[in-house]
């Protein structure tokens, strides 16, 4: 199992915050970097290039991938990447609905590496395929599941970098972007997805594959 390490474009390294005293599978601290989006979001490694790249190919090959399509102006349009979820509820968006599914033990194993990084508990994850730059992600918010107590988010990498921009909800201003390399954890803190939205919008560079997982605690289905 396993993907390559992360550096964020612009972020201060201070070594405090969730996860800062964590291991990381790199060997060492994850010495996250800060993000000023919201106090307590940061980026930093997670896993290895040769662990993060042997879990990039097992999923690759290893999960029912789905291909989805979603209403706009009344016609149905395929969505611009692969998707998959597995967790203990169903979880529902966009008019799509992924039943509950339990997790491998590959992505259970993950989940418990995030908890210690972030201290914040996991049940689901959603994964979503970017075969190449044309796939992306529109502008939004994860916030359509009741998380409980539990409301983090944890953002794992792998594959080919991406960039991941970030924009306030409300009152305009310019969106900024960090990139998300192999290997890469991103912790979006209790009160992100209030405030923000993210995207992961298409490329013209030529880049590979890109998997990224979104852990988050559920505490009944949605959609």
């Amino acid at each position: 199992m396993g993907p390559p390490a992360a550096r964020p474009s612009a972020a201060a390294h201070d070594g405090q915050g969730p996860g800062a005293a964590a291991s990381s599978p790199a060997g060492g601290q994850l010495f996250p970097h800060r993000l000023d989006w919201v106090d307590g979001s940061w980026v930093g490694p997670l896993l290895a290039p040769a662990e993060a790249s042997a879990l990039l190919g097992h999923l690759l090959t290893g999960v029912p991938w789905g291909d989805h399509s979603m209403r706009i102006l009344g016609r149905e349009v395929p969505m611009p990447r692969r998707i998959a979820w597995f967790g203990e509820h169903a979880i529902g968006y966009s008019g799509l609905v992924h039943p509950a599914r339990p997790l491998p033990e590959a992505l259970r194993a993950l989940a418990e590496r995030l908890e210690e990084a972030t201290g914040q508990p996991y049940n689901g994850v959603l994964l979503n395929l970017y075969r190449d730059g044309d796939d992306a992600m529109g502008w939004h918010s994860d916030d359509d599941f009741d998380a409980g107590p539990h409301r983090g988010i944890a953002s794992v990498s792998l594959g080919a970098t991406r960039r991941f921009r970030v924009r306030a909800r409300r009152g305009g201003g310019p969106s900024v972007g960090v990139d998300l390399e192999h290997g890469s954890l991103l912790w979006m803190p209790p009160g992100f997805q209030e405030l923000h939205q993210h995207a992961v919008p298409r490329t013209r560079r030529a880049v590979g594959p890109r998997i990224n997982l979104t852990y988050r605690w559920m505490a009944a289905p949605s959609g």
